[in-house]
């Protein structure tokens, strides 16, 4: 695809940002990039760590400040020990976070228009959030089960959207979406064997995204970004220049082979 017509195009570009706890700092990366080239998005999704991502794009946060954001974050930022039976912790902080960068807003209230993914714990449907109080909705679509305590939503349990549609580009086809950018951060790596049950844990979620990653590559008007992160822990905030850098060195790569 000759990106160059791409983003030339009148017709609306849509940006997918997936999901992937810590790795969600590559996002950033890409949005140097975009930045670099001129390249600004008519309306974007975001699915777990994309949503807080998107959460900033939508709202106006210039691509310096949401890197300072990233930089500053850590996993004792985001989570506080909850005593409950359906979760170890909460993600109330991510909410704060939110709330103290963005302010107590809606997602329609969005320069650029905006949507999230989360899980209907209690049937599995995926819950599309288009409307609504943004810090909750970034919560609902960063509630990894069993690790975080579910958010309440009009009489639904949500939990993390990576369980329906961890790059959420179909949302953005329902919007009107005719060219889509999808950022992938979890299915381009490298398995090995298990050493422990973490690893296999990790193995079981990863695999299931592929098989789910599978099915989207086919639709010839998505173009996809998918840095090789690999090397890099999930859950390990110290490494957040690096994945910005992956991030922008992926997206660059993109850009620049099919200008």
């Amino acid at each position: 695809m000759d990106l160059s017509k791409f983003f030339q195009s009148k017709k609306s570009m849509g940006l997918a940002l997936g999901g992937g706890a810590a790795l969600g700092a590559a996002h950033v990366g890409v949005l140097k990039a975009f930045a670099e080239k001129g390249i600004k998005p008519d309306m974007i999704s975001g699915t777990s760590i994309g949503a807080f991502v998107a959460a900033h794009v939508a709202f106006g946060k210039p691509v310096d400040e949401i890197e300072k954001i990233a930089l500053d974050l850590d996993w004792l930022d985001v989570t506080a020990f909850k005593i409950s039976k359906m979760g170890l912790l909460t993600n109330k902080r991510l909410g704060k976070q939110i709330l103290d960068h963005l302010g107590m807003v809606t997602i329609e209230e969005a320069q650029i228009p905006l949507c999230m993914i989360a899980t209907d714990i209690t049937n599995g449907e995926k819950v599309v959030l288009n409307e609504g109080p943004l810090h909750k909705a970034v919560m609902a679509s960063s509630c990894l089960p069993g690790i975080f305590a579910p958010v309440e939503w009009d009489n639904r349990l949500l939990v993390d959207g990576f369980l329906c549609e961890n790059v959420p580009v179909s949302p953005l086809s329902e919007m009107g979406a005719k060219n889509i950018i999808a950022v992938d951060l979890t299915t381009n790596r490298d398995f090995k064997r298990p050493d422990d049950i973490i690893d296999v844990l990790n193995n079981t979620f990863d695999i299931a995204l592929n098989n789910m990653i599978k099915t989207q590559v086919e639709d010839k008007n998505i173009k996809w970004i998918q840095p090789k992160l690999s090397a890099y822990n999930k859950a390990d905030t110290r490494q957040t220049k690096k994945l910005i850098s992956e991030g922008y060195d992926a997206a660059i790569k993109v850009l620049e082979e099919n200008s």
